[in-house]
């Protein structure tokens, strides 16, 4: 005979196998919806080339399903990766128009980086902050307003790839709304930018150039700031005690 002490022993050792479990059969069921939303798109005729008119004359082709699939290939690009977002919001705003087009284009971008964020948060962030534990970023108590901002200013700059900063931040210590919050009003005005410009808008690689590596030097240069003056009242703003 069983006693129920003994058998809550069990179920508390087979816990951490069957967590372990489902974490690994969440990639492969993510891969086959992505593999399946992208042979969808294929048999219903996308382009092989993604230029914005291209895209936008088979989106408006497609009908009342244009926005939906739109949304898929924007979930497609944000969490593979290689797929560019920019000329998805360039056709979006071509076919829908400069507000409706933005819209579809930040509704399929944070879906993406939402489920970019979660495979990362589910399979990697545990390990991550066991290394980590005592980082302001990594750990438990990570700044919420540092994290924040970091995702913030990335998203603006749009040579940062989507897909990485949405895997990077899965593994940190940011709250899930936090970081949609930032993801959604970071991506807004460059979205907004290319849904109303479309084809006719092109990047000044100079000025791109120039704001990336403003931000990166302002990204790298911060933390050693706070690292020798921890007591600063900037460190105090950002929380790095790690209050929420």
């Amino acid at each position: 005979r069983v006693s129920p002490r003994s058998l809550g022993r069990a179920v508390r050792a087979l816990l951490p196998c069957s967590r372990l479990l489902v974490r690994l059969s969440l990639l492969p069921m993510v891969a086959f919806w992505l593999a399946l939303i992208w042979l969808l798109l294929r048999h219903l005729g996308m382009p092989a080339s993604f230029a914005p008119t291209v895209l936008s004359e088979w989106f408006a082709s497609q009908g009342a399903l244009g926005p939906v699939l739109l949304m898929l290939l924007m979930v497609l690009a944000v969490v593979v990766g290689p797929i560019p977002t920019l000329p998805i919001s360039a056709a979006s705003g071509l076919v829908y128009g400069m507000f409706n087009g933005t819209a579809i284009a930040v509704a399929g971008a944070l879906a993406g980086s939402l489920i970019a964020f979660y495979l990362a948060r589910v399979l990697g962030r545990d390990a991550v902050q066991q290394k980590l534990e005592n980082n302001p970023v990594f750990s438990a108590r990570g700044s919420q307003r540092f994290l924040f901002i970091a995702v913030l200013l990335t998203r603006l700059i749009p040579v940062f790839s989507f897909a990485l900063i949405s895997y990077a931040a899965g593994v940190t210590a940011i709250h899930l709304w936090r970081y949609a919050l930032a993801t959604v009003i970071g991506m807004l005005p460059m979205t907004f930018v290319f849904a109303g410009l479309g084809h006719t808008l092109e990047l000044n690689p100079t000025l791109t150039v120039i704001a990336a590596a403003t931000v990166l030097l302002v990204m790298s240069t911060l933390p050693l700031y706070l690292r020798h003056r921890p007591h600063s009242r900037l460190a105090r703003w950002l929380q790095l005690d790690g209050r929420v």
